[in-house]
């Protein structure tokens, strides 16, 4: 069979009555490259060349927009249920790969609507079978103690960016932060008190990330580390600085701190030109973490 003409495609995809984008996920930020009619009537304003997180961020929330983000980098089949402008859709995303390609350059989403109960009981229980599954695959990637990525998970999020920003002559930013007499905080107040003071560090730093596809990771025992795809040195100290404040302004008391009498952490900032970074990603990892 012979290919199909693109403007005929493109006709088809226009003509289709489900909300529809199709992404591009071997790019940075994964702009979307198609939107058809149907979706500019579930939202305003121009999202081609938007990313794809954005998108789903400013519809659906960055909970939904961090979980898109997951499937994506995991190169799943997902169908999530996701509320928008006081509408419920199931939200399906799929990889579009080629015969020949090991991994999906591109991705589709539709919005379908949820009509029907065995429509809605369908949906309910392919939502519960996701939300197992990802129960699973959270128990594997998940720091026990702060509920963030691990250090492996972590580092197969950064080695999928590292791969898509080389193809691109792209930058990564990487800002490490590391809890300041982190050993006295310790002894003085023991394992449990510590672990929620992690917990707390955690959280403070994912609620300062600016985009649902930063993530945030715990690679050991005092630090964080936190991938960003902003490339602007100046912009991402700024960032650093702010988490860094956020951090103090809890007020997690530290009788024994040489710096505050509360918790604080030092920070590290590394803007990653990968077009021209010699180590693979693995080792450039090895060496921020062997710091």
């Amino acid at each position: 069979m012979k290919s199909i003409d693109r403007q005929i495609l493109e006709q088809v995809i226009a003509a289709t009555s489900e909300a529809m984008l199709v992404v591009r996920v071997d790019q940075p930020d994964w702009p979307v490259v198609l939107a058809n009619p149907a979706f500019a009537a579930i939202t305003s304003g121009e999202v081609l060349k938007k990313p794809f997180a954005d998108v789903i961020e400013d519809l659906a929330g960055r909970e939904m927009a961090i979980e898109v983000s997951e499937t994506v980098r995991a190169q799943d089949e997902a169908s999530l249920p996701i509320e928008s402008n006081s509408r419920e859709y199931l939200l399906a995303l799929r990889p579009l790969k080629l015969p020949n390609e090991d991994t999906a350059r591109f991705y589709v989403a539709y919005w379908r609507s949820g009509t029907g109960a065995a429509t809605a009981a369908g949906a309910e229980l392919h939502h519960a079978l996701l939300k197992a599954k990802r129960r699973i695959r959270d128990l594997s990637r998940d720091d026990p103690v702060t509920g963030l990525l691990n250090r492996h998970a972590f580092a197969d999020v950064f080695e999928h960016d590292w791969a898509v920003a080389a193809r691109e002559s792209g930058k990564l930013s990487l800002v490490t932060f590391t809890l300041e007499n982190f050993d006295a905080y310790l002894e003085v107040f023991g394992k449990h008190a510590t672990d929620s003071c992690l917990r707390r560090v955690g959280q403070a730093i994912r609620r300062c990330l600016r985009r649902a596809s930063d993530v945030v990771g715990r690679p050991d025992s005092h630090r964080f580390v936190v991938l960003s795809h902003a490339t602007d040195e100046d912009g991402v100290r700024d960032f650093a600085g702010r988490i860094s404040a956020a951090v103090r302004e809890l007020g997690l008391h530290h009788p024994r701190s040489n710096s505050s009498k509360f918790v604080t952490v030092s920070y590290e900032v590394s803007v990653v030109d990968i077009g021209a970074e010699k180590r693979r990603a693995s080792e450039f990892l090895k060496d921020l973490f062997a710091k």
